[in-house]
C-alpha cells in the first residue's frame, strides 16, 4: 500500500512539475481564414486550428486565468475559449462590427471597440452581459483600452485624429486628446501614467500623460505605425509599422526609439510571453507570426499560420 502511494506521490509531483513548466501556447487570430491557429512556443508550431466560420479579429488573454476572449466580426459575437480543451465554453452578443477587445488587470470588465455603432461595450467578464454601451465621438473605433485602475477607457478610432476618454463610473466619454490622424494601438504603462498610441497616417507615436490628458511626446516610428504592444517592466513599448514591415522598440523614459526589428509583411497586433522572453508580432500579408527574442531584440523565427491573422493571445 505504501509503496502504491509513493507511486502516486511520484506521479503526481512529476504532472505538476510537468504542468508549472510547460510551454505557453500562443492563440492567433486569422481574419481571411475565419479561424485561430494554436501555437505550441516550445516547439515553435501550430498544433491546432480551430475553425470559426466568420471573421475573428480582437483577441486576448485574461490576466489570471486559463481563457481567451475574441471577437467575431460577422456574427457580432464575443467568445469565451478554454484554453485547456481549446473550445468555446461561451459566447455572447456584441455591437455593430466589434474590433479589438482588452481584459482590464482585475478581470472584472472587458471592453470592447464597435466600429459601425461608434461605441464602447463594457461587459461584465463573469456573465459576458454588456453592462453599458457607452458611445464615443472617433468614427469607426477599433481599440478600447481600460486603465490599471478601471477610472478610465482610452478609445482609438480610424476615421479621426483624437483618443476619446471615458469615465468607467460615469460610463460616459469625458474629454478627447489631440494626437496624429489614424489613432490605432493603444496601451497603458503598468503603473497607468503613460498611454501610448500609435497613429497610422502621421506614421508617428503618441505618449500621453494620464493626470493631465495631454501628449508629452511624439516620436517617429515607422511607415504605417498601428499596433502597440508594452513591455511588462515599463521600461520598452514595441509598434509594430504596417508600411515597412517593422516593429519599433522604445525608450519610454527618454522618449526616444531605440532600433527597429524586420518582420513580416503588415505587421499588425502583437504580445508578449508570460515569461517575458519574447513577443509575437501578427503579420497580416505575410499569413504568419514573428517571434522576437526580447533579450536580442531580433527576429529568431516566423510561424505560418491562417490567413490574415490579426492579432495574438498567450496563454
Amino acid at each position: 500500500m505504501k509503496k502504491n502511494l509513493l507511486i502516486a506521490s511520484l506521479f503526481l509531483s512529476t504532472s505538476f512539475s510537468f504542468l508549472s513548466f510547460a510551454a505557453p501556447l500562443a492563440f492567433v487570430s486569422n481574419e481571411g481564414s475565419g479561424s485561430i491557429s494554436v501555437i505550441d512556443l516550445e516547439k515553435n508550431i501550430v498544433i491546432n486550428t480551430m475553425d470559426l466560420s466568420g471573421k475573428p479579429r480582437g483577441i486576448f488573454a485574461a490576466p489570471n486565468s486559463p481563457f481567451i476572449f475574441v471577437t467575431e466580426f460577422t456574427k457580432e459575437q464575443l467568445l469565451k475559449i478554454d484554453v485547456a480543451s481549446q473550445k468555446i465554453i461561451q459566447q455572447a452578443t456584441l455591437g455593430k462590427s466589434p474590433e479589438a477587445l482588452y481584459v482590464s488587470k482585475d478581470e472584472q470588465w472587458i471592453t470592447v471597440a464597435n466600429e459601425e455603432s461608434n461605441s464602447v461595450s463594457l461587459i461584465d467578464v463573469k456573465t459576458l452581459k454588456t453592462d453599458s454601451q457607452i458611445p464615443v465621438e472617433g468614427k469607426n473605433p477599433e481599440h478600447a483600452v481600460m486603465s490599471p485602475d478601471n477610472r478610465w477607457i482610452y478609445v482609438s478610432a480610424e476615421d479621426a485624429d483624437k483618443v476619446d476618454v471615458i469615465d468607467v463610473q460615469l460610463r460616459k466619454q469625458v474629454a478627447q486628446i489631440q494626437v496624429g490622424k489614424r489613432p490605432r494601438g493603444i496601451s497603458f504603462t503598468p503603473d497607468g501614467k503613460t498611454v501610448i498610441v500609435a497613429c497610422e497616417i502621421e506614421s508617428k507615436t503618441y505618449l500621453i500623460d494620464v493626470s493631465t490628458k495631454t501628449v508629452k511626446a511624439v516620436i517617429n516610428t515607422g511607415l504605417r505605425s498601428n499596433g502597440v504592444s508594452i513591455h511588462p517592466n515599463g521600461k520598452f513599448a514595441y509598434v509594430s509599422n504596417g508600411g515597412d514591415g517593422t516593429v519599433a522598440l522604445l525608450d519610454i523614459e527618454k522618449q526616444s526609439l531605440i532600433k527597429t526589428i524586420p518582420v513580416g509583411k503588415r505587421p499588425w497586433n502583437m504580445a508578449i510571453t508570460p515569461d517575458q522572453k519574447k513577443l509575437l508580432v501578427a503579420n497580416g500579408r505575410s499569413n504568419s507570426v514573428t517571434v522576437i527574442n526580447l533579450d536580442s531584440n531580433e527576429a529568431e523565427t516566423e510561424i505560418a499560420v491562417g490567413s490574415l491573422p490579426w492579432g495574438v493571445a498567450i496563454k
